[in-house]
């Protein structure tokens, strides 16, 4: 059985119906973030799926120097603060560095580890010793069942409130592929698991000095995951794609959302009920 984890009131794991993880790819300001938050919860609230609120104050490993990286942890946590206490959602970012993760814990609900920092013993050492919910992404240059390592590195420090997310694994030049059998190998660890539906469908480095993505394949790929029985999908959304900061070509539209996530929502339901 895998454990259940508790985010604010929020329950992941065990057997417990879908949770969704967005937010736009990076804090472009305070405006957009609080806007982006409150339409989420709006579609969540309509559809009947818990909402963890994400979006990244620092994206420290864009393709070019050039790339808009965000406002910064300090204005960042900020923001994610004032988003967290207006509308009662947890909220969620990624740290990069063990100097970030006390400041970080006094914000955020999930202390995110990025999948290229996956193996940085240290990093996931000080995340876990805070107690708080750690999400670990797994590298794209990772086998589903070497999570098991990274799992023992947060329990090392009695810390059992960990998440795992499948966000794709290399496949030659500028490409990830999903294999599916990824879910039920990383949840044989004990933990629930979530699949990034949007960073798998990206394609990194692809336009030159920036990443491209296909988002039109993010529907394909939730369906065939949630059918795996995973326990949350995670997916950046923007109001509009084309004009986002980062990762605009492999963000889902807001206005699409509802109705992929009743979808979502209905295979869930199937395949918890078996």
């Amino acid at each position: 059985m895998v454990h259940e984890v508790s985010v604010g009131n929020i329950k992941i794991g065990g057997n417990r119906p879908l949770v969704l993880v967005a937010g736009p790819c990076v804090i472009e300001n305070e405006t957009a973030t609080l806007r982006h938050a409150e339409r989420l919860m709006s579609i969540c609230n309509g559809v009947g799926i818990p909402l963890i609120f994400k979006a990244s104050y620092d994206k420290a490993n864009r393709t070019s120097v050039t790339a808009f990286r965000g406002p910064g942890m300090e204005e960042g946590l900020r923001i994610l603060a004032k988003v967290k206490e207006a509308l009662g959602v947890p909220v969620l970012s990624d740290i990069h560095s063990i100097e970030q993760v006390e400041p970080a814990a006094d914000v955020l609900d999930v202390l995110q580890i990025p999948a290229f920092l996956c193996r940085q013993t240290d990093l996931l050492v000080a995340a876990a010793k805070t107690g708080k919910v750690i999400n670990v992404k797994k590298g794209q240059f990772l086998a589903p069942w070497d999570m098991k390592n990274v799992v023992g590195k947060i329990r090392s420090c009695e810390n059992e409130n960990i998440i795992l997310t499948e966000r794709g694994a290399s496949f030659g030049y500028n490409n990830l592929v999903v294999d599916m059998r990824s879910f039920p190998i990383m949840r044989s660890t004990g933990y629930p698991v979530i699949f990034d539906a949007t960073h798998s469908v990206q394609l990194p480095g692809g336009e030159g000095t920036s990443s491209g993505g296909q988002r039109e394949y993010v529907e394909f790929l939730s369906r065939a995951a949630v059918a795996a029985g995973i326990d949350g999908i995670f997916m950046e959304v923007h109001e509009d794609p084309e004009r986002a900061l980062c990762d605009g070509p492999n963000s889902v539209r807001l206005d699409d959302l509802p109705a992929l996530l009743n979808k979502l929502k209905a295979i869930d339901a199937i395949v918890k009920q078996a």
